[in-house]
């Protein structure tokens, strides 16, 4: 075996990617170490001047310092590799561009803590990977998203109290005792740097086409990894699972459900045709409608949707303002309609100004479509925001198409309807 003493710093990099497929519990990340450029160099592109060069990536490439790993253990190397292939296979740097633009620091820690728990834990046993000094890492953070640990960093950055206040022996230079082997506390009050440099305005100048090749890649690469890895029998992963998991934008879905239902038969058209006969050789017009009478909203006022409201209704909006019905209803329930809202074209501007959500008992879906009958609304599509936590079932009686939007409750199964999941912020 060579030693590191007669390879270069780029088969040493090499060497340590050979590795780290060979480890059973990587078998599933091949693909992801295959995808961009990695190459060694003297001077990093984009890094920061006021910082010393470590690695880099801009969520495809990835740069790494000679002098730096040239400092590094097998073990520490192998670790960083790690941790570039991490911010490529959770798309980091395309997914938290918004974190970014808000605070670059607070979202690179946010996103190294997540990603130093996780090869922490995952090699605690064989220090098979380890994280090199500077690596942040804390246990406070651990099972927060990245979401939430930039909040927590934020709000210690900016005086206010919440998570992040940590009492870890960080020094402020990313130099704490906690972040040599990854056994300590790392650096609780969030003063240390960043590992490496994530090139966001990097990321952020790939061409459209570049994007949805990379994205492309990335899925394809889990998809392989998984099966090899469940033909090895390694025992797959539960992240890779997860980002396998269709991911579906439920603003598109509310957006096809009032544009597919609410499209009306005012009169037909011949530059349209009609879906429903084309597949019998038949040529017929579709029927258009330029306006849509109404659109009924009704939001479960119980549980984890308290914290959607604003979110729902200021998505619901734009796709309202597309669409432009003569009135928008808005029903807030919990065991019975406790408030009703009617809103005409011209008054959605101060929506989320002036609606006044009410509720709070139980979950008993049952009583829209009772109420809808009882006072005669009769809408073209019902849009329904629930936890999906309901009593009874899913309702009878609906007077039209329904849509389920269901907060974060992936088991909910409505018995009839379109449905789609969405998850609170």
């Amino acid at each position: 075996m060579l030693s590191n003493s007669t390879i270069t710093p780029q088969q040493r990099v090499d060497k340590g990617v050979i590795a780290i497929m060979g480890k059973d519990r990587y078998v599933a990340l091949a693909g992801i170490l295959m995808i961009g450029e990695r190459d060694v160099v003297d001077d990093i592109p984009n890094f920061p001047k006021n910082l010393p060069q470590t690695a880099c990536t801009n969520g495809r490439d990835e740069w790494y310092n000679k002098k730096f790993i040239e400092g590094l253990t097998d073990a520490e190397l192998r670790g960083l590799v790690l941790h570039e292939s991490y911010h490529k296979m959770y798309r980091h740097l395309i997914t938290w561009y918004n974190l970014y633009l808000v605070d670059a620091e607070c979202a690179a820690k946010a996103l190294d803590y997540v990603i130093n728990q996780k090869i922490y834990d995952e090699n605690q046993s064989d220090g098979f990977a380890k994280l090199p000094k500077g690596g942040l890492l804390d246990e406070k953070f651990r099972g927060m998203n990245e979401a939430e640990v930039f909040k927590a960093l934020r709000e210690k950055k900016c005086g206010g109290k919440g998570k992040g206040d940590g009492t870890g022996d960080g020094t402020g230079d990313g130099t704490g005792d906690g972040t040599g082997d990854g056994t300590g506390d790392g650096t609780g009050d969030g003063t240390g740097e960043s590992l490496d440099h994530h090139d966001f305005e990097g990321g952020n100048k790939l061409s459209d086409e570049e994007v949805k090749d990379l994205t492309k890649d990335i899925d394809e690469a889990l998809r392989q990894g998984a099966m090899i890895a469940g033909k090895m029998g390694t025992g797959g992963n539960r992240d890779i699972d997860e980002l396998l998991a269709p991911q579906i934008d439920w603003r598109q879905v509310l957006r096809d459900f009032i544009n597919a239902t609410c499209a009306g038969q005012d009169y037909s058209t011949w530059r349209k045709p009609n879906r429903r006969y084309m597949a019998g050789g038949l040529y017929m017009p579709s029927g258009v409608s330029e306006t849509v009478e109404e659109v009924c909203v009704s939001i479960d006022m119980s549980g984890s949707t308290w914290n959607m409201v604003s979110q729902f209704m200021g998505e619901l909006k734009g796709v309202i303002e597309q669409v432009k019905p003569d009135l928008l209803r808005i029903l807030y329930w919990d065991t019975v309609v406790c408030r009703e809202e009617k809103y005409t074209m011209d008054q959605l501007d101060g929506l989320l100004s002036v609606t006044k959500p009410k509720g709070g008992g139980g979950t008993t879906v049952q009583c829209v479509p009772d109420y809808c009958n009882e006072f005669g609304i009769k809408p073209q599509a019902h849009i329904v925001l629930t936890d999906g936590d309901i009593y009874g079932g899913w309702g009878t009686g609906w007077n039209a198409p329904v849509l389920w939007a269901i907060c974060d409750n992936k088991r909910a199964r409505p018995t009839h309807g379109k449905y789609v999941n969405i998850k609170s912020c």
